[in-house]
């Protein structure tokens, strides 16, 4: 592995982080404690290894895509680990106007405590998914509005889905992995957060202590 100096670790940290550990939430609130640091030792050094100048430097490839890989998987492990959760959310936002309005729509879907609740309860209630899509404050049409729950279409141009299938949506809503697409029909913006439900215990976990 190549040497990198702080500044290009920092590029390469804040470059992965973007789509990462900045695309989680759990209860949109931030800890004063919530810290990400990346060390590097210098051992490659002893091992003649080349050092580089900034981020772009083309030697750094194979580690910008193993720590990209690390970043994902340990964001991941945030929002399963979320306080009470019983199920990981992955939220996909296709057709919006941009990536960023594209992001701040899935955040708005993955905080509402609506939506949350009502995956716990595995409830594919695609009527607060349309709720926290116009709240985001974000361009959106209801009546070009389609929703899945993993894979499955349960709203379509703002209605509900001519093919719904009751049964087929409460069996897949019972899955400890639920994946929630919308598709706003408006441009070629798209995004994916991660969240996770929110249950009774983490009504417990955080009302039943004092600090």
């Amino acid at each position: 592995m190549p040497r990198s100096p702080p500044k290009a670790l920092q590029k390469l940290l804040s470059d992965g982080v973007e789509d990462t550990f900045n695309a989680v939430t759990v209860d949109g609130d931030t800890s004063t404690s919530d810290t990400l640091l990346l060390f590097a030792t210098g051992a490659a050094a002893k091992r003649g290894a080349t050092k580089i100048k900034n981020a772009s430097d083309p030697t750094l490839k194979e580690f910008r895509k193993a720590l990209q890989s690390v970043l994902a998987n340990l964001s991941e492990q945030v929002a399963r680990d979320g306080e009470g959760a019983r199920k990981l959310v992955e939220i996909t936002i296709e057709g919006a106007k941009s990536k960023p309005s594209a992001r701040r729509i899935a955040m708005s879907i993955a905080n509402s405590p609506l939506v949350k609740t009502a995956i716990a309860g595995e409830d594919a209630n695609w009527g607060r998914v349309v709720m926290a899509v116009g709240k985001a404050g974000e361009p959106a049409d209801r009546d070009k509005l389609s929703i899945w729950f993993n894979g499955i279409r349960v709203a379509h141009k703002g209605a509900r889905d001519p093919s719904y299938d009751e049964k087929a949506v409460s069996e897949t809503m019972k899955k400890p992995e639920i994946s929630l697409k919308v598709a706003l029909g408006l441009g070629k913006g798209t995004d994916r957060v991660l969240t996770c439900d929110l249950t009774k215990e983490y009504v417990a976990i955080n009302g039943d202590y004092r600090s």
